[in-house]
């Protein structure tokens, strides 16, 4: 990781060109219901259509890529999945071997995926802490490198084309974005999006599940603060740390963090099921459930003091759709709950 931040933005469009080709040009959808309930446009960019289930393959591709031309024969990695099964994917489409570290309690489709790709998984603890020191011993051992699943820049360079190409066909639908709206494991997606959004005067925000709020409180401190993620079936979204690469970009350039609960993202994935027609992992439906919390007259206080209400198309970046099939049931046959009254942005 010797680039420094500011080089990180050129990697974001080096990153779309080099990706063009290799991973889904995915469509942006939108929904008539979902735009009178946020009172604004909604734009989705559909990741969960991406290759391998989730945007995570734009930043795992770019970095195997990378490290296979560089002469390495395999790859390390942990997470609670997603970024597991891109990097798997993304190996055996270069010929590397992969590694990829789960937790106990890993979402039994992640694994199986994982290991369709090709990969060794090994199930470790229940915290990205211990994820992490058996990776580099891991690594250690083998002498492959870890690809961290967002303190590397190569990843956020790759999430944040997801970001990019939204703002490209917003502008050329005429509909060009006020506010990007990205969910928030350890902010690799958030920081992409804030690159790629630099200079164009779109407001970013970012959400987490409560009392996963890791980025809000550091936001808030002004450093890194851990937490001790609270259950949420937002599985993507429990790291105990922001990423120390993701808060340095972010710091300065993201406009606010949006808290939601899991009442929120369940209601958001039935949004998304019944008037997108498409299916999303809790994990990306928190972005729905982040937007919708901006909504004209919620009560939300962006951090740089620019009214909601001024917000007239919010992209919503659909992060992933690997989903167990028992917890869809589950959460598609719940009531829906109000979407706009809990606690809002965290500065």
């Amino acid at each position: 990781m010797s680039r420094t931040v500011g080089q990180v933005p050129a990697d974001v469009e080096e990153a779309a060109r080099w990706l063009a080709g290799r991973v889904v040009r995915t469509p942006v959808l939108r929904s008539p219901v979902i735009d009178g309930l946020a009172g604004a446009r909604v734009l989705f960019k559909a990741e969960n259509l991406q290759n391998g289930g989730s945007y995570k393959m734009r930043g795992a591709l770019r970095a195997v890529g990378r490290l296979a031309v560089a002469g390495h024969t395999g790859v390390i990695a942990q997470s609670t999945g997603n970024h597991a099964v891109a990097v798997a994917l993304a190996a055996r489409q270069h010929g590397l071997a992969a590694t990829v570290v789960l937790p106990v309690d890993a979402a039994p489709t992640k694994v199986d995926r994982a290991r369709a790709a090709g990969a060794r998984v090994v199930l470790a603890g229940t915290g990205v802490e211990e994820r992490v020191a058996v990776a580099h011993g891991l690594s250690d051992e083998s002498g492959h490198p870890v690809i961290d699943a967002y303190d590397h820049p190569d990843v956020i360079a790759g999430q944040g084309t997801a970001s990019l190409e939204l703002i490209e066909e917003a502008e050329r639908a005429g509909t060009p974005l006020d506010a990007l709206v990205v969910p928030v494991g350890g902010g690799g997606g958030v920081a992409g999006a804030c690159l790629a959004a630099a200079g164009t005067g779109i407001e970013v925000y970012g959400v987490e599940p409560v009392g996963c709020d890791s980025l809000a409180r550091s936001l808030a401190a002004g450093e890194r603060v851990p937490v001790a993620p609270s259950p949420t079936i937002a599985d993507g979204l429990r790291p105990s740390c922001v990423g120390e690469l993701p808060f340095a970009i972010v710091r300065n350039a993201l406009h606010g963090v949006v808290r939601v609960d899991d009442d929120e993202i369940g209601a958001a994935f039935r949004l998304i099921l019944m008037e997108l027609k498409v299916l999303a992992e809790p994990s990306g439906a928190a972005g729905l459930a982040g937007a919708l919390r901006l909504a004209p007259g919620a009560g939300v206080i962006p951090r740089a003091g620019v009214a909601p209400d001024r917000l007239r198309t919010v992209g919503v970046v659909l992060t992933g759709g690997n989903v167990e099939a028992a917890l869809v049931a589950r959460l598609a046959v719940q009531r829906p709950a109000e979407v706009t009254t809990v606690e809002g942005v965290a500065a």
